[in-house]
Parts: C-alpha cells; structure tokens; sequence
C-alpha cells in the first residue's frame, strides 16, 4: 500500500504516448462541447423556437438540470468519499468523520447566503436607480407645475416590500419565485387562475392606496430579472470549482483506458451544463460582451484544467495525501453547490412556476426529461 500511495502509475493499459495524444482530443472534444452547449440558448433567444419562454427550451432545461443534479451527487460527492477515504491519507482525523458529505452541506449553505446577498445587492442596486428615476420625475412634475401644467401622477404604494417578504416580515427561500408565491393568496386558485395566466394582459390588483402593483413588465420581471442574474454566476462558479479538478484528474492520467471514456462523459455532461448555464445567462439578458465572456471562461475550463493536468503529470502524484485532500475537499464542496442550484435555482424555480402547472403536457415531459438526464448522467458512472 505504500508503494501505491508514492506512485501514480498504473501499470495496467499505461501508455504515455496514446495517453498523450488522447488529451488533446480531450481538450477538443470538451472544448467543442461545451461552446456549442452554451451558445445554443443564447443564439437561440432570437428564434422562435428556441426562445427562453419556449416549451421546448423549458423541457431542455429540465434535462440538463437532471445532468448537473447527477453529477453533483453521483460522480463528484462519490468523488470526494474515495479520496477523503483513501488509505493513503493519515487515520485521524480523516476515517473519525465523514467530510465529504460535511463539506458538501457547508458548501450548499455558503451558496445559499451568496445567492440571498447576491439577490439583496442586486434588488437594492435596482431601488437606488428607481429612487433617482422617481427623483428626476418629481423634478420635472415641479417645473411643470411653476408653468401652470398639472399632470395626473399615478400614485404607489408606499409600504413597499422586499423580494420574497411576507406580510408578517419573514422571507421565502431565495430561489423559489418568492414573488409568485406572496401574492398567491391574492390570485384566483385553479382552473381560473390557469384561464388568466394565459389570457394575460398584466391585471392590477386593487385601486388607489391599496396595492396598486401590477403584473405587466415591471416589478414581477425586475425582480426575475435579479434573480437569473444571481442564479448565472452562482451557477458559473459551481461548475468552474468543478471542471477545474475534473481537468486535471484527465490530464494526469497515463492510462488511455481511463481517458477513452472520460472523453464521452465528460463531453455529454459538459455540453449540458453549457446548455443550463447559457439559459440562465440568456434570460439575465446581459450585455453581449458580458455574455460572451461568461460564456467563453465556462467553455475553457475543463480545457485548461486538462492542460494543467498534462503539464504536471510528470511531477504530480494523485495519491498524495495533499492532492488527496485538496481533491476530497473540491470534490466535495461542488457537490454541494451543483446539488444546491440544481434543485433551488434550475428545477424548483421551474417546476413549482404557474406556467408548469398550467400545461400538463409539459409537467409530463419535463418530469420525463428531468429523470432522463439524471438517469443518463448517472449510468456513465459505470465508466467514468
């Protein structure tokens, strides 16, 4: 055990030279993957049928979700339990407490306190330029007003409240259209809640100092906007922890057999995170060049990660109890992210959303997509 622990060689089917030429299809595979994976959705916003709003990008999404949901609990969470369990690492404290799954639930909760102040900063950055918008108005009203024009002001509702809170001040959980689920004890239930979510033509609720809120292209979608904004780069960061250390446990391989079918699954999984996180992106609606360069450092981190791992191969020993541990530990906290957005932010937000339950036909085939990418993601544990 020993010798093993001090050499990362595999005897068996080592081949440096295949093992060599191996990665750089590696990189062009995943490379290739993951562009076209996370261009689709936003290229595909300007055609009708790949449109964010689309029953087909909404069944999609369900199945990429299922990808990320299955590579953070059976690839990288069992990941991190083999090399947290490892022999070669010390007895105590590491075979005394299980880390991995310790790990994964600090990682899901620092995520959750970084989507809720992402949302926070982004909603308060919102109010500081509606206050100044609002300002610039009251300005013009007085000019008006010494000119002797007059004009009739719509008049808000001053007790304004933040995203998500209820009457009695709590906070739904950040992530699950909080604002959909406030004024749902305002909205009619059932058939005819259904009937006016297709109708649709922004109602208003109330008259005058009551609750004059309305559902057209204000409040609902600056506040979904905020959250697709925060949802993107939480979800960004998840899968570049991730494709990081996935990169260089390829590149330090010297074993085609191992590489071969880490290319397929790696490609397949790679391709489907780029198709999630570009939706989210898409529907953020970020500037062109801010979309690009999100979309550009997803699609080059595995690659590089892959590169780093090839560069290091001669001098790097997985088995190490310093790679080891930085490996459980990574391995480990990314589960906890990727498993944290997958069901708050990707699955949840979409399936408890009114328009999923108002269309039953696509509540069946986004719960049959949502199964299929797990399940295919999971079955390529068998050999990767």
């Amino acid at each position: 055990m020993k010798s093993s622990c001090e050499s990362s060689d595999r005897e068996d089917c080592r081949d440096d030279a295949a093992a060599f030429n191996l990665k750089f299809v590696a990189i062009a595979s995943i490379l290739i993957s993951g562009i076209v994976g996370v261009a689709i959705p936003l290229i595909g916003k300007h055609r009708r049928f790949l449109k964010t709003d689309g029953s087909l990008f909404v069944a999609t999404k369900a199945f990429a979700a299922g990808v990320i949901l299955a590579t953070g609990f059976v690839h990288m969470l069992s990941g991190g339990s083999e090399a947290l369990d490892n022999p070669c690492l010390p007895e105590f404290p590491w075979s005394k407490f299980p880390f991995p799954g310790f790990f994964a639930m600090v990682a899901s909760l620092l995520t959750l306190l970084l989507d809720f102040v992402g949302t926070q900063y982004y909603e308060r950055k919102q109010g500081l330029t509606r206050a100044t918008e609002e300002q610039g108005r009251v300005r013009s009203v007085d000019e008006d007003s010494d000119s002797g024009i007059v004009p009739v002001l719509e008049i808000k509702d001053r007790n304004v409240k933040v995203f998500g809170e209820e009457e009695g001040g709590g906070m739904h959980i950040v992530g699950m259209h909080a604002h959909a689920a406030h004024h749902r004890h305002n909205h009619p239930h059932g058939q005819h809640a259904c009937e006016g979510h297709v109708k649709e033509a922004g109602h208003e609720h109330g008259q005058g100092l009551g609750h004059g809120h309305s559902h057209g292209f204000s409040d609902g979608d600056e506040e979904s906007g905020v959250r697709h904004v925060v949802v993107s780069q939480v979800l960004e960061l998840g899968i570049v922890s991730h494709s990081i250390i996935i990169g260089i446990s390829l590149g330090v391989s010297h074993s085609p057999c191992t590489i071969r079918p880490l290319i397929a699954a790696l490609s397949f999984h790679q391709f489907f995170e780029g198709f999630a996180l570009g939706g989210c992106i898409s529907q953020a609606q970020f500037k062109t060049q801010s979309a690009t360069l999100m979309a550009c450092f997803f699609a080059l981190t595995t690659p590089v990660g892959i590169s780093i791992g090839t560069a290091a191969a001669s001098v790097y020993n997985p088995n190490s109890p310093g790679a080891l541990i930085v490996e459980g530990i990574l391995d480990s906290m990314s589960a906890g992210i990727l498993v944290y957005m997958a069901l708050v932010d990707l699955i949840a937000a979409d399936f408890l959303s009114k328009r999923m339950s108002c269309n039953f036909r696509l509540q069946v085939v986004s719960y049959l997509m949502l199964f299929l990418g797990a399940g295919l993601m999971s079955l390529l544990a068998i050999w990767a």
